[in-house]
């Protein structure tokens, strides 16, 4: 495997995408390569910096992350996307997945799970995060 695994953050909250990054940068299995705070602007980080795996919120605006997730795989596809969101619903993953991300992890998620979740990716694998695994099995 060719490390570090490249990483832009795309949060409209500073301080979720500092820590991240903060988080992200001790473990020599990933390094951020840059972020920002919306959708329209993913979009073209995307483009500049190719980047292994983007963690995409999906509330933000003027460019939500289903929007900018289905731009970023038609225009740069070998990008893989991974929506990172407070909403646990299991509608807004699969619709996220439509759009063409390869991943789903929740904010509460614990920060192990989600980089398991990149490496996953990283490794062409599609990853649901084990709340909404549990959630659609019926388990709690």
């Amino acid at each position: 495997m060719p490390y570090p695994i490249k990483i832009v953050l795309v949060d409209d909250h500073e301080l979720i995408r500092e820590s991240w990054k903060l988080l992200l940068d001790k473990d020599d299995r990933f390094s951020v390569i840059g972020q920002c705070s919306d959708g329209a602007e993913a979009i073209d980080l995307a483009a500049l910096l190719l980047p292994d795996i983007m963690l995409m919120d999906i509330n933000m605006s003027p460019v939500n992350g289903f929007e900018a997730t289905k731009r970023i795989t038609e225009a740069v596809p070998s990008v893989r996307i991974i929506g990172v969101t407070t909403n646990n619903n299991p509608r807004y993953a699969a619709k996220l997945f439509s759009h063409g991300a390869k991943g789903f992890v929740t904010k509460t998620s614990a920060f192990d799970e989600l980089k398991i979740a990149i490496e996953r990716v990283y490794n062409g694998e599609e990853y649901l995060c084990l709340e909404l695994r549990r959630r659609s099995s019926g388990k709690h």
